[in-house]
């Protein structure tokens, strides 16, 4: 198979997280150096067999990828070579850990944008946006309570001075 080829099935459709690791061919690459990037994963992995995908979660804090990549062959079979030509190599000036990806790996990644996300509140855009939401209600309604204060005040003084 030319490079070519293997290079145009990478960009082929994936199927769905549970799917691909019921059907084993996700594997789970960690420990990886910040220095690695997305097409030098691809370029270790495609000796093995065409890729279907390779995902490397960001740390957005530190713009860099968090040490730990997912790469989905096209072949369980290929999968397996991966894992055992690849398990304990160095990529990088870093020993590298390859193995078939869980089922909770890939539920952390797909839950970071839900509100049942076991991670911190404040990673998604909609904790901030409830809590501007929110601090934006509080402002008017203590506007509201100051405004009627203020007036409710002005009655009792203009009570009181009788006019």
């Amino acid at each position: 198979m030319s490079t070519a080829i293997a290079i145009a099935s990478t960009t082929t459709a994936t199927t769905t997280p549970a799917a691909a690791l019921s059907s084993k061919k996700v594997i789970y690459v960690g420990a990886l150096s910040d220095n690695v990037k997305e097409n030098l994963i691809r370029a270790a992995f495609l000796p093995f067999g065409p890729l279907t995908n390779v995902y490397m979660p960001m740390d957005y804090v530190k713009g860099t990828h968090r040490g730990f990549a997912f790469v989905e062959m096209d072949q369980a079979e290929d999968a397996e070579e991966a894992i055992f030509n690849m398990d304990g190599a160095e990529l990088m000036g870093r020993v590298i850990r390859v193995s078939l990806a869980q089922a909770n790996q890939m539920s952390k990644l797909n839950s970071t944008s839900s509100s049942s996300s076991s991670g911190a509140v404040w990673t998604s855009d909609e904790w901030f946006q409830q809590q501007n939401n929110s601090n934006q209600e509080q402002d008017n309604n203590n506007n509201n309570d100051e405004t009627a204060a203020a007036a409710e005040t002005k009655k009792e003084t203009l009570a009181a001075l009788g006019e």
